[in-house]
């Protein structure tokens, strides 16, 4: 709801007009303002938790310079130069340079070589009591543009905010203090290995045996999951628009969202395009850009960008490990919004998305920290895999999620389309920077510590992965990071039972051992398939045959529900031309064993290594250009959002 839209809204500019606030009123009798704009502005202020001078700086009306420039001559402070970087002054008071950031004031040197605090309007100082130092606070103001402050400050700390991003979350939930030396690591699997392949040629068969034992019973635990998550996701009620609660503020909040890119060149002016579509009001939105300090290439492709007022840049200092949730854990002060979002490079969301997460977090118990959107693919005619990937994410988005979450259990995040309150993600300390599936991380964390995830039913879509390698290295990433979130909150089983209750830490454990053996472990599933054609298994000596043909229907009846499962998944108008496609994925899923040895691989050697996808590789097909193309970045997208809304 901006300034341009109410334009429009003849007689409630009157009813909503007030006495402006001195500096407003002082640049309406400059002349840089009409005075109807301001009155409007004031009608927008009573739905939106924003200040004047934000949305008409938002709308384009004023600029940062008019409204610095006015703070300066009302309060008789000297503005600071806002074409000259500020200089840092050394700080003294005690301060954790993080709430510098948040709360956007430094102490710089001023004009006259004096100490001052650079901050964004005179009354930032009185908002800031018992948040800050007294003695920081009573320095002599100086006025400068936001951006600029915290630029300075992270130049003056720039050490120790760089540590900071790296160990920000406490060292007994990450990953970190796992060396990088891959020496233990490699003795520990040498010695496993070892013992197996001893114990296999002493007793091949009772060790096979023990494999296909586990395997059968992962694979059953893992059906019965999924059998239990479709059902409750089937009978659920039907969803209904919660109100506020009487007296319930209901004025939008301020919402960030940060955007972490590396080396994206090539779909940085689709990503604005899209983003410059959100229907939130922009004086709420604050877009971070998130760049690492040696890309500069990306670095370059933006700079040539007209970015909106709302949308910007933050420079990530160069470090170890150089990662997703490093770079997030940075850019995390530098947000002003009380929602923090998290999307990808090339996600095309739906345009009224946060305006919906805004509403739900009014409206959801305190314990609700976090909203999972639904993710889905722009791109599924690409090739089979690209289909496949496609069915994959409609089901575990569209049904598991929403299923798991309603048997109580807790989930992993997906990665980008989250929405979480700030406050309660600083309190978890933001994000592992060394688990480089940070998101399934983090959805354990909040549950750890008593918060809930709920899933909301707004889309954002991505390119699927369509090539076979980088599909294989995508997921091997995400397993690598299950193993690593596995073994990071079994440190302490007797801890992680307590805090989770005996239902999520369960699920805990049938998630993720399922998961993780049901990929390294599927060549032995794959010999009951010698069964079903009438061949003889390994162990049929040890065991009846008719406890392994028992098995072999077993893993026939999995295989037939999972499909089932798949294609009630894509029985929507939207899925639907998917639906032949289902058989197939059970010649996409073994593509995940590789994976998984690749990730296997990877936890001795290379534990905090981020294989990067490249995204923008979508080519032109039969329906037209795609994301990617030049002249038409973004018409993948759109047609995406449009064909979703219409279905």
């Amino acid at each position: 709801m901006g300034v341009s839209e109410l334009r429009s809204i003849k007689g409630k500019a009157g009813t909503s007009r007030r006495r402006l606030p001195p500096h407003i009123a002082a640049m309406v009798e400059a002349g840089l303002i009409s005075q109807n704009d301001a009155y409007l502005a004031q009608l927008v202020e009573d739905h939106c938790d924003s200040s004047l001078e934000h949305i008409l700086q938002a709308e384009g009306l004023v600029t940062k310079d008019d409204i610095l420039s006015t703070h300066a001559r009302l309060s008789g402070t000297v503005p600071l130069d806002p074409s000259q970087p500020l200089q840092g002054a050394p700080m003294d008071h005690g301060v954790d340079p993080r709430q510098l950031l948040k709360y956007r004031v430094a102490p710089v040197i001023g004009p006259r070589g004096d100490t001052c605090l650079a901050m964004g309007s005179p009354a930032q100082g009185a908002r800031l009591t018992g948040k800050l130092p007294a003695s920081l606070l009573a320095l002599p103001p100086a006025m400068a543009p936001e951006p600029a402050i915290q630029e300075a400050v992270a130049r003056e700390h720039r050490a120790t905010l760089t540590d900071l991003a790296r160990a920000r979350v406490p060292e007994m939930e990450s990953c970190r203090s796992w060396s990088a030396d891959p020496t233990r690591r490699l003795v520990s699997v040498v010695t496993v290995l070892l013992a197996i392949l001893l114990l296999t040629i002493a007793f091949p068969t009772p060790v096979l045996a023990l494999f296909v034992g586990w395997a059968a019973f992962t694979l059953i635990v893992a059906a019965t999951l999924r059998i239990a998550a479709f059902v409750a996701h089937m009978t659920r009620p039907p969803a209904r628009l919660a109100l506020p609660p009487p007296g319930a503020a209901t004025r939008l909040p301020k919402v960030s969202v940060l955007v972490p890119l590396f080396r994206e060149t090539e779909i940085a002016h689709a990503l604005v395009t899209r983003l410059s579509r959100l229907t939130y009001p922009k004086s709420l939105l604050e877009v971070i850009l998130i760049l690492e300090e040696e890309d500069d290439t990306t670095r370059k492709t933006l700079a040539e960008i007209d970015l909106p007022p709302w949308m910007r840049a933050v420079i990530v200092p160069d470090g170890q490990p150089r990662t997703k949730p490093r770079a997030m854990n940075y850019a995390l002060d530098f947000c002003h919004g009380d929602i923090i979002g998290i999307f990808d490079a090339e996600d095309a969301p739906d345009p009224d998305q946060i305006t919906m997460v805004a509403r739900r977090f009014q409206t959801a118990p305190p314990e609700v920290a976090c909203l999972q959107g639904i993710l889905d693919y722009y791109n599924p005619k690409q090739n089979w895999l690209s289909r496949c990937f496609t069915i994959e994410y409609a089901t575990w988005f569209r049904v598991m999620l929403p299923g798991l979450a309603r048997l109580g259990l807790a989930i992993p995040l997906g990665g980008t389309t989250l929405y979480f309150r700030r406050d309660a993600l600083e309190e978890l300390g933001g994000w592992d920077a060394h688990n480089v599936t940070e998101d399934a991380d983090l959805g354990f964390r909040l549950a750890r510590h008593g918060y809930r995830t709920e899933m909301i039913s707004t889309v954002t879509g991505e390119e699927a992965n369509f090539r076979l390698w980088p599909w294989v290295k995508q997921r091997s990433r995400w397993l690598k990071g299950y193993m690593t979130t596995y073994l990071v909150h079994m440190r302490r089983p007797r801890l992680l039972h307590q805090q989770l209750g005996p239902r999520k830490f369960w699920g805990f454990q049938a998630h993720f051992l399922t998961a993780l053996s049901q990929f390294l472990l599927a060549p032995f599933l794959w010999t009951f398939w010698l069964v079903l054609f009438g061949m003889p298994h390994p162990i049929e000596a040890h065991l009846p045959r008719e406890i392994l043909v028992a098995l072999g229907k077993l893993f026939f009846a999995v295989e037939v529900i999972s499909i089932l499962i798949y294609t009630s998944a894509v029985s929507g108008p939207f899925h639907r031309h998917l639906t032949p496609w289902t058989p197939l994925m059970h010649f996409y899923t073994p593509l995940g064993t590789i994976a998984a040895y690749k990730a296997l691989y990877e936890m001795v050697f290379k534990p905090f290594y981020w294989d990067k996808t490249q995204h923008g590789l979508t080519e032109f097909g039969p329906a037209g250009p795609a994301l990617g193309s030049k002249g038409a970045v973004n018409l993948t997208g759109i047609q995406f959002e449009a064909r979703h809304k219409r279905l």
